[in-house]
């Protein structure tokens, strides 16, 4: 696996999230470039503005995109809207990293294209266990959405059913 090296791009807006994650993929035994953006305006800017990978799509760039929700200036749901209806973008898999979790909310995400939903895990040892459960299944499955009962990748620690 060490030899694999996993571009990701963070939409958060949240900076100790963020500081989590980055600290989280740190100590993984994972290469990683990470790439952040804060707000939902500049997580189109910059993929709006990616070059076009050589199949025409900008998989190429990022390998995937972990999603804020409760984003200023553009929130998580309208950026996956425009995402999956965009042809260069839409092969992006994309995982929804919130903090709330609920299954209307989840069931629509699943619908327009999100590939995975992290609650967020309030343990750090649990943000580092599903980060790379998560990685894992991206590299396992390509961008193949998986069938809806494992949509939600929980913490082991997690209250939701």
């Amino acid at each position: 696996m060490a030899s694999i090296h996993i571009n990701i791009l963070l939409a958060d807006d949240d900076k100790d999230d963020c500081l989590l994650f980055k600290e989280a993929l740190e100590e993984l035994k994972l290469q990683t470039t990470l790439t952040l953006v804060h707000d939902g305006e500049q997580l189109m800017q910059l993929l709006a503005n990616l070059p076009t990978g050589r199949h025409g799509n900008s998989k190429d760039v990022f390998d995937v995109l972990f999603l804020d929700l409760n984003m200023p200036r553009k929130n998580g749901f309208v950026c996956l809207e425009e995402i999956k209806s965009n042809n260069k973008l839409k092969s992006l898999p994309i995982i929804i990293f919130s903090t709330s979790y609920e299954q209307s909310v989840a069931d629509l995400l699943y619908k327009n294209g999100a590939q995975y939903y992290i609650c967020k895990p309030a343990e750090f040892s649990e943000l580092k266990r599903i980060i790379q459960e998560a990685l894992l299944l991206i590299l396992q499955k390509n961008s193949a959405q998986p069938p809806k009962e494992k949509f939600l990748l929980k913490s082991l620690n997690a209250k939701i059913l």
